[in-house]
């Protein structure tokens, strides 16, 4: 993953999609390994709240451009009859906000 730079190429895939989508336009991800998965789970929550010293009014949450539909999913039990290389799959949905 880290010498062929498929994780850069991710991130750069996943931005670039984003920008082409239109407000309620859907992106589909599948992803095989965790690290790839744990990418994409950040790319659709959006940017991270900045930390803040305790006992500090917490900053006013930051919407990310992206909405995650539903939960992740995986492959059913016929699909893995058929196809195991399908196990380590995982399908992220994320809809673009207005």
């Amino acid at each position: 993953l880290h010498v062929n730079g498929e994780l850069d190429a991710l991130q750069q895939g996943l931005a670039a999609a984003s920008t082409c989508m239109k407000p309620g336009g859907r992106l589909a991800v599948i992803s095989f390994h965790s690290l790839e998965d744990r990418l994409v789970k950040q790319f659709i929550r959006g940017p991270d709240l900045p930390r803040v010293a305790r006992g500090l009014p917490a900053p006013a949450p930051v919407q990310g451009a992206l909405r995650a539909v539903g939960r992740k999913h995986f492959a059913g039990v016929d699909e893995l009859a058929r196809n195991p290389r399908a196990r380590s799959a995982v399908l992220r949905i994320a809809e673009k906000r207005a």
